[in-house]
């Protein structure tokens, strides 16, 4: 038989009860790879006149084009997002106050979180964050409202601050946990072509590694990278084909 494409996979967390199946979604590339240890045994010559194998280990990797903050949280992290997120906003222009007070409010002022900076629009040079009574080149911020020198009157400037949103996306908090806490879930990989289907499901895994890299002129696709061990039955995996051969 032939495979073609880059099939589908499933995540399902199996140390809770009830986990929520999570569809990886716009696979590109999966990878199961099992290696195993060899002990060769030499005599007098140059090769071996015995082996064993010993250990076996079982690793998967999945390159995804598609962001899902739900496989990030339940998969890796073993925790739950949360409704909300906290929203950039960045370069956002706005105008210093030609007369005292001498302040640009930003447009989400009222769910401001933090600053980011602000730069100049003419120049692109930064000015300075102080605490109060900003002198030319430098700002102070309280609750979304920045005030500038009166040296600064109507100066364009660009804005950069953090905001939250609370009806809409969500967010993943991540605290340091314990040594050992490990979320496991269960795999299921599955592709088809021409009728005939592989699929193969791995009973028990665990996240080793979670990459997220950006490139200028591509898309981001993060890499999700797991290892496989023995239920509680000492069962591992299930291959299934859809043709004898």
């Amino acid at each position: 038989m032939y495979s073609f494409g880059s099939g589908v996979l499933l995540g399902t967390r199996n140390d809770i009860l009830n986990g929520t199946p999570i569809n990886f979604g716009s696979v590109q590339e999966v990878t199961i790879e099992e290696t195993a240890t060899i002990k060769e045994l030499y005599g007098q010559y140059q090769r071996p006149i015995a082996a064993a194998r010993g250990t076996i280990k079982t690793t998967g990797k999945a390159k995804l084009a598609r962001i899902s903050g739900l496989a990030f949280a339940n998969l890796f992290y073993g925790v739950n997002p949360v409704a909300g997120q906290v929203a950039t906003s960045f370069a956002e222009v706005g105008a210093v106050g030609s007369t005292s007070p001498y302040t640009n409010t930003v447009a989400n002022s009222g769910s401001f979180v933090g600053d980011e900076g602000v730069v100049y629009a003419a120049t692109g040079l930064p000015l300075v964050k102080v605490a109060s009574t900003p002198s030319v080149g430098q700002y102070s911020v309280v609750s979304g409202v920045y005030t500038f020198s009166s040296g600064d009157a109507g100066k364009t400037v660009f804005t950069s601050y953090l905001y939250t949103v609370g009806n809409s996306g969500t967010k993943v908090s991540v605290a340091n946990q314990l040594l050992g806490t490990t979320p496991t879930f269960q795999a299921v990989f599955y592709t088809s072509y021409q009728g005939q289907a592989i699929s193969l499901q791995l009973n028990n895994c665990t996240s080793t590694k979670l990459s997220f890299q950006t490139k200028l002129e591509d898309f981001v696709m993060p890499e999700f990278d797991f290892s496989c061990f023995a239920d509680a039955a000492g069962n591992v995996m299930t291959w299934s084909f859809g043709e004898a051969s």
